[in-house]
């Protein structure tokens, strides 16, 4: 466990000038030009507020539980009608009872429960007590129909509680044992001196949500036994709210443009509209994404301009950056240089292919010393597009090729080759296998002289795959990378092996002049990722991809690779502008290998088709109203009926309706593609228990 901590070193100018102690000016509180620390209520409200469980995707951060069904709204003109009715049939009721036309039988209960000197006058102001009787019956006559006319809810909506805005109470802090802030936690399992300095440096505001979700996600490792309880004691006694710091040092994003709350984990996409559509208990309610979701993969679909990266790509990806500087996560984001990821400063390792300027290079076999898995890897990338598109295709035979020269090279050399030689040895250049089995028979390789023996032979055959794998390597043999993918050991390469730890790296493509090699390049990224997580050793780590544009990158092998992902506890962010990008064989399997599905604005009908299958039907109320021509038969009634069309216009009719049950697409293809708004998106969602989310129509915007 890291706990490094940063300190600010004040000089002082010694005066050699004795002077008076009154002379002395008042030494200052802090730094000229900086401001004044805040006192820490922001952070204490922040903490303290309330995050109600709630349905997969709803933004829990001062949620408010809504019913499952929606109440039932009576129309304001029928409300008030209603209400005003009842009063003057309550009034005229009240009004015949008291002038005796219905009688007197309502005073009967008066006359047999009061003594008789009070109702015969004879008992002075007792006797004015049937005044309170005949006032307690009228009113009860009002309660009743008020009651039916719901009084009630004309008070409610068009009385005083309408008019008084809601303010927020202001409730006490809870009790130290109940209170977040005070890390109750720490302080049952006899860490009081440490609980004390962190509630101190939340009060005091040098605290941040960062701060605190790093920490307790290292008291989970002492809790787990990876750490122990000294040691976490005393790095937060050293260092406060700066203890176990991410190995970058840095305790926040330079800048965030999306809402988060990390004690949720959830990062804030937008609003769920109010839409008929939409279930009512989502209307209106935040939509917040979070690992739980992201661990069963995101496909997001829409054209260009449709927002899929400002509104998705680049929240999540700055969630996951927040959550790595927690200690929670290791992301990976890869896109177009320039397509607007987040700021160098945000990542940890920038992997910018063809600048000579960048500083990390990318590793071409992963990071591993096994020839076999760094030759499945890259024939994944290479040829993993021209593989059968259907569950069945694999890239097997390109990868024997490659296993057949790798694992003879690195017995030689001790390490894999570069672009250079790797292209030299698929093309079969005389000179390079001759150097490689000279090399071999010196060391006495048989087993891999065999090997090498095997691909010669299979040089020139009509169904050999090297020459295929050679015009593939050749999109990487250009003089734009000429300084990456070096297997010496003078560059830095970045490995996907690193995982391990709560890494942010971003991987700019270079898609303007070498678009194949760099969907060859995001189909390595993603290959090496599904094969690093599954042999993860701390799988508590969420570890994540984000693919900003995966035209290309689907393959047979990459869909068997995403289904895996839920169990390694990682998850990947995949964004296409159309579906025609994924072989029409691989598009139901892409779509059922991810759980939280997103059908933004703009999308073609064809597209909206395979979304509507995979959404599948509800059974809903449908309501079929008939209008009958109604014929008069009688003299009079004909007349009324011409007094009737005279007026309104319309001839007299009577109305059916017919209420039954039938199963309906939720959304189907046509209102995908012409129903849903600018900014706006269909999602459902998946989380890592199975819980599910029916498609939700949500405003990017919101």
């Amino acid at each position: 466990m890291d706990s490094d901590g940063t300190q600010d070193a004040r000089g002082t100018h010694a005066n050699p000038v004795p002077r008076a102690r009154s002379a002395m000016p008042p030494m200052p509180s802090r730094a000229p030009g900086v401001p004044p620390l805040p006192d820490g209520a922001g952070f204490l409200s922040w903490v303290r507020a309330p995050r109600p469980e709630a349905a997969p995707g709803v933004w829990r951060l001062g949620h408010r539980v809504r019913p499952e069904q929606e109440p039932e709204q009576i129309p304001t003109r029928q409300l008030l009608s209603g209400a005003v009715i009842g009063f003057l049939c309550g009034w005229l009721l009240c009004s015949l009872l008291y002038n005796g036309y219905l009688g007197g039988f309502w005073l009967w209960p008066w006359y047999v429960m009061a003594p008789d000197s009070w109702t015969l006058g004879q008992a002075g102001w007792l006797g004015s007590l049937s005044y309170v009787y005949e006032a307690i019956f009228f009113a009860g006559i009002f309660a009743v129909f008020g009651k039916i006319s719901r009084w009630s809810e004309v008070w409610r909506r068009f009385g005083p509680p309408a008019w008084r805005r809601a303010v927020p109470a202001h409730e006490p802090p809870p009790a130290p044992e109940q209170d977040p802030a005070e890390y109750p936690q720490l302080r049952a399992a006899g860490a009081v001196d440490a609980a004390e300095r962190l509630a101190a440096e939340a009060r005091a505001g040098r605290m941040g949500d960062v701060d605190h979700a790093r920490i307790v996600r290292a008291w989970q490792g002492v809790r787990g036994g990876r750490f122990s309880l000294a040691t976490f004691s005393g790095a937060v006694l050293q260092d406060g709210a700066a203890a176990c710091l991410h190995p970058s040092g840095h305790r926040d994003l330079p800048t965030r443009l999306a809402r988060h709350d990390l004690l949720t984990g959830q990062v804030r996409l937008g609003t769920t509209a109010d839409d008929a559509r939409n279930p009512y208990a989502y209307r209106g309610t935040g939509l917040g994404l979070g690992t739980e979701l992201l661990g069963t993969s995101l496909l997001a679909v829409g054209p260009a301009g449709s927002g899929k990266t400002g509104t998705v790509v680049r929240p999540i990806a700055e969630s996951l950056c927040l959550h790595a500087l927690a200690g929670r996560a290791a992301v990976v984001v890869i896109g177009a240089a320039g397509a607007g990821l987040g700021p160098a400063d945000a990542y940890d390792v920038v992997v910018q292919i063809g600048n000579p300027e960048s500083v990390y290079d990318l590793d071409l076999y992963g990071g591993t010393t096994d020839p076999d898995e760094a030759a499945a890897v890259l024939a994944e990338a290479l040829v993993g597009d021209l593989a059968e598109p259907h569950q069945g295709g694999d890239t097997r035979r390109s990868t024997t090729v490659l296993a057949q020269l790798l694992g003879p090279f690195r017995a030689v050399h001790g390490r894999f080759p570069s672009v250079p030689e790797l292209r030299q040895l698929l093309d079969g250049a005389p000179g390079p296998l001759a150097a490689l089995r000279k090399g071999l028979e010196d060391s006495g390789q048989e087993s891999l002289l065999r090997e090498l023996d095997a691909r010669e032979r299979q040089m020139g055959n009509p169904g050999d795959v090297g020459g295929i794998l050679a015009d593939r390597v050749a999109l990487l043999d250009r003089p734009a990378f000429a300084a990456f993918f070096d297997t010496s050991g003078q560059s830095r390469p970045f490995s996907l092996k690193a995982l391990d730890h709560p890494v942010r790296v971003r991987i700019d493509l270079p898609q303007r002049g070498h678009a194949d090699a760099s969907r060859m390049l995001a189909r390595l990224v993603l290959a090496q990722f599904t094969a690093s997580v599954a042999v993860r050793e701390d799988r508590s780590l969420f570890a994540c991809l984000v693919v900003d544009d995966a035209t290309g990158v689907v393959t047979p092998e990459a869909v068997r690779g995403v289904q895996r992902l839920r169990s390694g506890n990682a998850g990947v962010v995949l964004t296409l502008r159309t579906l025609d990008d994924v072989p029409r064989p691989l598009r139901g399997p892409l779509l059922g290998a991810t759980g939280c599905r997103m059908a933004l604005s703009g999308l073609t009908p064809w597209d909206g088709q395979d979304f509507a299958e995979v959404w599948g039907k509800e059974w809903i109320e449908a309501r079929d109203v008939t209008d009958r021509q109604i014929i008069a038969e009688t003299p009079a009634g004909k007349v009324l009926h011409a007094v009737r069309r005279v007026i309104t216009g319309k001839a007299p009719t009577a109305r059916a309706v017919t209420v039954r049950q039938v199963e309906r697409e939720r959304w189907s293809a046509s209102e995908l593609a012409h129903g849903v708004p600018p900014g706006h998106a269909v999602l459902s969602l998946t989380t890592v228990t199975g819980e599910h989310a029916p498609p939700l129509l949500v405003d990017l915007r919101g």
